[in-house]
């Protein structure tokens, strides 16, 4: 719905060649090797992502390198990522609901249930934690339709301070992702 009303490209981040890896990957129980493979079709989608960018054509896309780092690092990645550079920086906006809404939503999928969401869904707090790190518009959809919270995403104001975005500076170029925050020791947060 974004994308058609922002006449966006959707671009997905989990490219099609890499799905069937996806579902045979996500049947492993290794972390780090999981968030790695996250982390290539991201670039992958990256590279397309750019590609619009630079042809002027505006992109929307479901997640990005934010929900990657943040799910792994909740579920125990301990790998040390630094982003490079030359990565769009999005504006990005995390959808957030009341748990029993969540909860509803979760249970109305048509989709199986993986390993890792039943991990995931022990360890929200973790990733409530970690996306604090990141700035990213707070959009609580609550008891509203999607048609209402697209609105408020096109109410949005996308350039500048947000009172949910980190105050921090998000680099030295306007369109750079900031580096993962990192402990003094050279390794991600958990």
């Amino acid at each position: 719905m974004l994308a058609a009303a922002r006449q966006a490209a959707l671009v997905a981040t989990v490219p099609l060649p890499y799905q069937p890896l996806r579902q045979a990957l996500d049947k492993r129980t290794n972390v780090e090797a999981r968030m790695c493979f996250y982390l290539s079709g991201l670039f992958t989608a990256a590279e397309e992502i750019q590609h619009h960018l630079d042809a002027g054509v505006p992109v929307v896309v479901e997640s990005y390198f934010a929900r990657c780092l943040t799910t792994h690092r909740a579920l125990g990645a301990q790998l040390g990522i630094t982003l490079p550079s030359w990565l769009p920086t999005p504006a990005t906006y995390h959808l957030v609901c009341d748990d029993d809404e969540r909860q509803r939503r979760l249970a109305g999928r048509n989709k199986p249930v993986s390993r890792w969401d039943s991990l995931i869904e022990t360890v929200t707090e973790r990733v409530t934690d970690a996306y604090a790190s990141f700035p990213m518009h707070r959009v609580d959809t609550t008891g509203h339709s999607p048609d209402e919270v697209l609105r408020v995403i096109m109410d949005t104001e996308t350039q500048g301070a947000h009172p949910h975005a980190d105050s921090e500076p998000v680099g030295a170029h306007a369109h750079v992702l900031p580096a993962v925050p990192r402990h003094a020791a050279g390794t991600c947060r958990p």
